[in-house]
């Protein structure tokens, strides 16, 4: 610390014992030692204390560093969901406008066309409702036994 050698030391000793005398000497090195040691002890935590203050920095730089890259992720991650977003309206768009066009060319295709059969099948003068019964009223043909009804007929 103050770079001092063996022959410094054994000088500063011989002066003190000379000065202080032989029978305070004892008291006063106890007294010295014990200042040695709080100074010590004080030089240490000033030391800690420094030490602490400079990781707290590297902390809050750290931190910043953590929250800035955090910020810029979410700034890019919005920006590819607005683009996406984007992209699936154009997407929507466009579908609504083929549904149109194309509800525009049905409408256009029944008036220009008028359509001559009729969307209900007529019903053969051989099958008829329960005649007789009351019970039942007419019923309406669902078309399924055409095939027995042509077959009957060849």
């Amino acid at each position: 610390m103050f770079d001092i050698g063996f022959s410094e030391l054994m000088l500063i000793s011989l002066v003190a014992l000379i000065v202080i005398g032989p029978e305070r000497l004892p008291k006063v090195a106890r007294t010295v030692g014990h200042m040695l040691g709080r100074l010590q002890r004080y030089v240490s935590d000033v030391k800690s204390d420094i030490q602490r203050e400079i990781q707290l920095d590297e902390l809050k730089k750290l931190q910043t560093e953590m929250k800035d890259s955090a910020r810029e992720f979410e700034t890019s991650i919005r920006s590819e969901v607005a683009d996406a977003k984007a992209v699936v309206e154009e997407g929507t768009a466009d579908a609504r406008a083929s549904l149109a066009d194309l509800e525009a060319q049905l409408e256009a295709t029944k008036q220009s066309s008028p359509s001559t059969e009729s969307p209900v099948p007529a019903a053969d003068a051989s099958v008829s409702p329960a005649a007789g019964t009351g019970k039942d009223g007419p019923q309406m043909e669902l078309g399924l036994d055409t095939g027995r009804q042509e077959a009957g007929k060849a």
